[in-house]
C-alpha cells in the first residue's frame, strides 16, 4: 500500500524545486485576487461616482442654458444698477459706455394708453404771443397691471302674463364647471393652468389670492381641479386615442410619488408618457403627448396604454417594453443618448480613453443629424445610408474589440454591453428617416412633470395621480401647438360645460382649436 509520504522526493534538489513551484503559484493566486479586487474597487468607485453625480450633480451631458443665464442675469443686474448711479456719483466716475440691450419687441395688439404730459402755460415768454406745436416726443414703456379679482353678476329676469297667469318665463341659466359655486370657467382654467404649467401647488395659489383679498381653501381648489379634470377626461382619452392612430411614437415614464395613507408614507407610481412630434422632419401630423398615470411600472401597463398601436415606437433601454414587440405590430427603436450616457458618465468620473474615444464617434452621428435635420423623412433616410451607416459599422466593431479587453465586471463592459445589446433598435434609424436617432423628444415632454413634482412633492391619491396625467397632457398639448393654455381652458371648459357633443371632441384638441384660431386673428 502506497502512502502519501512514499510520493515526496527524497532529493533535497527536488524539494526545493517544489517549494518554489507552490510559492509562484500562491503569488499567482495572490496576484489574481489583488487584481479582482482592484477591478472591484474600481467599478464601485464608479458606481459611487454615478449616484454622487446623480445626487448632487447635473444629469444632462450638455450645459443647461437656464443655468448660464442666471450667471448673466446677475452680471447684467451689476450693469444696471451702476448705470443707475445719481448724477453726483457719476461725476466723481467715467460714465460707463452705453450698453446694447436687446429690450424685446412690444407686441402691436398690446392695448395702448396715452399719456400726456404738456406745458401749463402756452404764452411765449418773451412776447405773449400763443405758441404752437411744432412736433412731439413719443416713447413707449412696457406696464403691467396685476391680476384682479372681479365679480360677474349675472341677472336673469322672470316674467309673467297678468291675463292668463299660466307660468313665469325665464331664459336658462348658463351652464357650469361647478353647479351653484363661485368660480368662472376662466378662473378655473387660470388654477390649472398655474398648478399643472406653471407648477404653483394649490396652497400657494391660495396664499397669492389672500394677498388680493380674496379667502380661497386649499380644498376648495382641490374640488375645481377635480371637476375640471371629469369634464376633461373624455379629451384626454380621445388625445391618447389619435396619438395611437400614428405609425411612430415616442415613450418614457417617470416616477409620481403617491400618498399612501394606510402606511403613513407616500408609494412610487409612475407617469407615463406617450409623445408624438414629426416636425424634425416635416411630418403631416401635429405634435402632442399624453400621460397615463399607473400605480406601478410592470411591463403590463405600457401594453395595455398602447393596446391598437402598430408602428416604430422609440424608447429607452427598459426592458417593459420589448413585450410590445413580442406581437410584431411594433418595433422599438432604442435611443443613443441612452448609450452616449453611459460613456459620458465613465468620463467624467475620470481619465477614461476608451469612452472619450466612443463619445467622439457617437459624436460623428449627430452631427450628420443635425445637418440632415427639417429635410423630408426619403433624404434623411438616404442620408443616413450614405454617412451614418458606415460610421456605426466601423464602431461596432471597435466596440466589440474593446469589450474583449477590457474586464467583464468593469462598468465600461456594462456600457458596451448596453449598446451592442440593442444594436438593432440603435440602427433602426438608418432605413427610416422619420425615426430619430434618440428619444429626447418625449424626455423634453418629461421635465414639465419633475417640476410639478418637486414643488408638489407628491399626489395625494392615485385619483390625483389621473387627474396629473390628463390635465397636464392637455397643458403641454397646448405648449407644443403653440397655443396659450389659459385661453384654450376657458374657452373649452365653457364649452364642455354647456354640453358640447362627444362626437366633436376633436373640434377641441388644441391643433384643431390652433387652426380654428388662425381666420379669427387675420
Amino acid at each position: 500500500m502506497t502512502t502519501a509520504s512514499d510520493l515526496l522526493p527524497n532529493d533535497p534538489g527536488e524539494w526545493r524545486a517544489l517549494l518554489l513551484a507552490e510559492r509562484a503559484r500562491h503569488a499567482a493566486e495572490l496576484m489574481a485576487a489583488r487584481s479582482r479586487a482592484e477591478e472591484e474597487i474600481a467599478r464601485l468607485r464608479q458606481i459611487i461616482l454615478e449616484l454622487q453625480r446623480h445626487r448632487f450633480g447635473r444629469r444632462a451631458e450638455r450645459l443647461d442654458p437656464d443655468q448660464l443665464a442666471l450667471a448673466l442675469e446677475d452680471l447684467e443686474q451689476t450693469l444696471a444698477a451702476t448705470e443707475a448711479e445719481p448724477a453726483g456719483a457719476a461725476a466723481i466716475k467715467p460714465a460707463p459706455a452705453r450698453r446694447t440691450v436687446n429690450r424685446g419687441n412690444l407686441p402691436a395688439d398690446l392695448p395702448h394708453e396715452e399719456i400726456l404730459i404738456d406745458v401749463a402755460d402756452k404764452t411765449c415768454r418773451c412776447c405773449g404771443g400763443a405758441l404752437h406745436a411744432i412736433g412731439e416726443d413719443v416713447s413707449q414703456r412696457l406696464d403691467l397691471v396685476p391680476a384682479r379679482f372681479r365679480v360677474l353678476v349675472t341677472r336673469r329676469p322672470k316674467y309673467a302674463c297678468r291675463r292668463c297667469e299660466e307660468g313665469v318665463v325665464q331664459a336658462a341659466a348658463p351652464a357650469r364647471i361647478v353647479d351653484a359655486g363661485i368660480p368662472t370657467e376662466a378662473l378655473i382654467a387660470h388654477v390649472l393652468v398655474s398648478k399643472y404649467a406653471d407648477h404653483l401647488p394649490l396652497y400657494r395659489q391660495a396664499q397669492i389670492y389672500a394677498r388680493q383679498g380674496v379667502d380661497l381653501d386649499r380644498s376648495t381648489l382641490a374640488d375645481w381641479v377635480g371637476r375640471a379634470a371629469w369634464y376633461l377626461r373624455p379629451l384626454h382619452d380621445r388625445l391618447l386615442a389619435n396619438l395611437k392612430a400614428s405609425g411612430k411614437l415616442f415613450a418614457d415614464e417617470t416616477t409620481a410619488p403617491v400618498l399612501d395613507p394606510g402606511r403613513g408614507s407616500t408609494k412610487t407610481g409612475q407617469l407615463w408618457a406617450y409623445a408624438r412630434d414629426d416636425r424634425p422632419w416635416g411630418g403631416p401630423e401635429p405634435p402632442a403627448v399624453a400621460y397615463v398615470y399607473a400605480p406601478d411600472r410592470k411591463a403590463e401597463r405600457p401594453v395595455a396604454h398602447l393596446r391598437g398601436f402598430a408602428g416604430v415606437l422609440q424608447v429607452d433601454g427598459y426592458a417593459g417594453y420589448r413585450k410590445l414587440a413580442e406581437a410584431g405590430s411594433v418595433r422599438l427603436a432604442f435611443c443613443w443618448s441612452h448609450v452616449r450616457r453611459g460613456f459620458y458618465d465613465l468620463q467624467t468620473g475620470g481619465s477614461a480613453p476608451i469612452a472619450s474615444e466612443a463619445l467622439l464617434r457617437i459624436a460623428k452621428l449627430y452631427a450628420v443629424e443635425a445637418e440632415i435635420r427639417g429635410r423630408d423623412a426619403e433624404a434623411r433616410r438616404r442620408e443616413r445610408q450614405a454617412r451614418s451607416a458606415p460610421l456605426i459599422a466601423e464602431l461596432k466593431t471597435w466596440l466589440e474589440k474593446q469589450l474583449a479587453a477590457v474586464s467583464r465586471k468593469s462598468t465600461l463592459a456594462e456600457a458596451i454591453r448596453y449598446a451592442l445589446s440593442r444594436w438593432e433598435g440603435l440602427t433602426l434609424f438608418l432605413d427610416d428617416g422619420r425615426v430619430e436617432i434618440d428619444s429626447n423628444s418625449v424626455e423634453r415632454s418629461i421635465r414639465p412633470l419633475a417640476l410639478t413634482r418637486k414643488n408638489a412633492l407628491f399626489a395625494g391619491s392615485d385619483g390625483g395621480g389621473e387627474h396629473w396625467a390628463t390635465i397636464a397632457s392637455l397643458v403641454e398639448t397646448c405648449k407644443l401647438n403653440g397655443v396659450d393654455p389659459q385661453a384654450w381652458f376657458a374657452d373649452v371648459l365653457t364649452k364642455l360645460a354647456g354640453g358640447h357633443p362627444i362626437t366633436k371632441l376633436d373640434e377641441l384638441l388644441p391643433w384643431d382649436y390652433a387652426r380654428q384660431a388662425e381666420p379669427a386673428v387675420a
